[in-house]
C-alpha cells in the first residue's frame, strides 16, 4: 500500500512538472513575491474585481467565473474587491465556493466611513463573509482611508480592540488599509498602528504624487508588502494616450504595449509586492499573466526608463483631468456621468478633437436619460468621494464649455429630429 501510494505520488510529481514545463515554454509561469510580515508567496499580479463585465444591471457571473478561472490556473492567488464594489463580493463568492477557496487570498474592505457606531463594523464584516462565503479573510482593508483624522474617528468607535478579537479568532489574518491622499498623510497613518498590508494608487504617473515613491519606500522599510492599484490610471494609459506618447512607445523594439510598459515599470521595483489589474477578458488575463510570468526587480533598462520619462511629458502636455474612471463619485444627483464626461473630454486632447466630441455625444448626450456636464447641480457630493481630490464641479463647468459648443448644440438638435421618426 505504502508503494502504491508513493508511486502515485511520484506520477503525480511528474504531471506537475510536466504542466510547469509547458507554461514555462509558453512564458506564463507566475512570478511570486514574498510577504514578509509572514513569509507567504503573493502572485505579483493580482485580480482587481471592481471592473467585472457587466450583463443587465448586475455583473455578468458566467464571463467572470472564466476569466477568474483562467487566472487562478495561470497561478494568481490575490484577489481584491470591496464592500462598496456592487455585486463584486457575491460574485467572487459563488465563484470561489465551487472548490477555488483554497487556492487563493481574499482581500476585502470595511466601508469605515459608514460608520457610526461601535456594532457597525461587525455587522459589515458579518454581512461580507456571507457575501464571499467564507468565515475569514486573508488580507482585510479600512477602504479609503485617507487622513489621520479618519482613523483617529474609527479608533472611538472601538475598531482596534475589534480587530485585534478578529485576528485572535483566525476570522482578519492581516489588517491593512487603502490609501488615496498625499504623501504627508500616508505617511501618518503608516505610522499610527502596527499594520500587515498596505494599498496605494502608484504608476509610473503618480511616481510623486498620491502616496508616491517615497511612501512606497517608507512602507517596505517598515516591512509591509505594498498592494498597487490603479497600475494603468483605470486604463487611461493604455486607450487615453495621446497620439504623441504612444508612438514613442511603438518605436521602442519589442513590440511592447503601452500596458506592458506600465506594469513592467512597477514590477521593476522590489518594493512592489502586488499590482492589481481589473481584468474582465480571458485574453486580457493571459496578457497580463503573460507579462507578469517575465517582469522581475531589473527588467528595464536604462533606455527603458528614459523611455517613461519621455512618454510622461507627452501626457502631461495633453491631459486635462487626472481621472481614472474608479466610478467613486457615482451617481451623481443631477444624473452626469462624471467619469464618462471626463473621458472624452480628455480624449479630445489626447487623441483628437473629432474622437473627443464623438464620444462625448454617444455616451452622455444619446442616452435615453443624458448624462452630460450641464446636468451638474453644483451639489458637490462627488467631490467629497473622489480618490483623485479632482475640484469636480470646476471641471465639468470646463467640459461643458469646450464640450457642449455650437456643434455639439447642433448635433443635438438633429439628433431629436432623427428621434421623432
Amino acid at each position: 500500500m505504502r508503494s502504491s501510494r508513493r508511486g502515485k505520488r511520484l506520477q503525480s510529481d511528474s504531471y506537475e512538472k510536466i504542466i510547469i514545463t509547458l507554461r514555462r515554454r509558453k512564458g506564463c509561469i507566475m512570478l511570486y513575491r514574498t510577504n514578509p510580515k509572514n513569509q507567504k508567496q503573493l502572485s505579483i499580479l493580482g485580480y482587481g474585481c471592481l471592473r467585472f463585465s457587466k450583463k443587465g444591471t448586475g455583473i455578468d457571473q458566467v464571463k467572470a467565473e472564466k476569466e477568474m478561472l483562467t487566472a487562478i490556473e495561470h497561478g494568481v492567488n490575490y484577489f481584491d474587491t470591496a464592500y462598496t464594489y456592487g455585486g463584486s463580493e457575491v460574485c467572487l463568492g459563488k465563484f470561489l465556493a465551487k472548490g477555488h477557496r483554497d487556492k487563493v487570498n481574499i482581500a476585502t474592505k470595511l466601508p469605515h466611513y459608514y460608520l457610526k457606531q461601535p456594532g457597525d463594523m461587525e455587522r459589515y464584516f458579518k454581512e461580507q463573509l456571507e457575501r464571499l462565503q467564507t468565515d475569514h479573510v486573508e488580507y482585510y482593508l479600512m477602504h479609503m482611508l485617507n487622513d489621520i483624522a479618519a482613523w483617529e474617528r474609527i479608533k472611538t468607535l472601538g475598531i482596534i480592540e475589534w480587530i485585534e478579537e478578529k485576528k485572535a479568532r483566525g476570522q482578519i489574518q492581516n489588517i491593512g488599509f487603502s490609501f488615496h491622499g498625499n504623501t504627508d498623510n500616508f505617511l501618518k497613518i503608516l505610522e499610527a498602528y502596527e499594520w500587515d498590508f498596505c494599498q496605494i494608487q502608484y504608476n509610473y504617473m503618480d511616481e510623486h504624487s498620491q502616496a508616491g515613491r517615497r511612501g512606497l519606500m517608507r512602507a517596505h522599510e517598515k516591512g509591509l508588502p505594498v498592494v498597487i492599484m490603479e497600475p494603468l490610471r483605470g486604463g487611461r494609459l493604455v486607450q487615453g494616450l495621446p497620439k504623441t506618447a504612444a508612438k514613442i512607445f511603438e518605436r521602442e523594439e519589442g513590440g511592447k504595449s503601452p500596458a506592458e510598459w506600465g506594469l513592467r515599470w512597477l514590477w521593476n521595483q522590489p518594493e512592489v509586492t502586488v499590482v492589481l489589474s481589473g481584468m474582465n477578458d480571458t485574453a486580457q488575463v493571459e496578457e497580463n499573466v503573460r507579462i507578469a510570468s517575465e517582469a522581475e526587480p531589473g527588467c528595464m533598462s536604462e533606455h527603458d526608463m528614459e523611455v517613461i520619462e519621455q512618454v510622461k511629458k507627452e501626457i502631461n502636455h495633453c491631459i486635462k483631468v487626472p481621472c481614472t474612471g474608479c466610478g467613486y463619485c457615482m451617481p451623481c444627483p443631477g444624473g452626469v456621468d462624471i467619469p464618462g464626461c471626463f473621458a472624452a473630454y480628455n480624449t479630445r486632447y489626447t487623441d483628437s478633437w473629432f474622437s473627443g466630441m464623438k464620444d462625448y455625444f454617444m455616451c452622455t448626450t444619446l442616452r435615453t436619460n443624458p448624462t452630460n456636464a450641464s446636468k451638474c447641480l453644483k451639489c458637490g457630493k462627488c467631490e467629497q468621494h473622489c480618490p483623485q481630490n479632482i475640484a469636480i464641479r470646476q471641471e465639468l463647468t470646463q467640459v461643458k464649455k469646450h464640450m457642449e459648443n455650437p456643434v455639439y448644440q447642433l448635433a443635438k438638435v438633429v439628433s431629436r429630429r432623427i428621434g421623432k421618426y
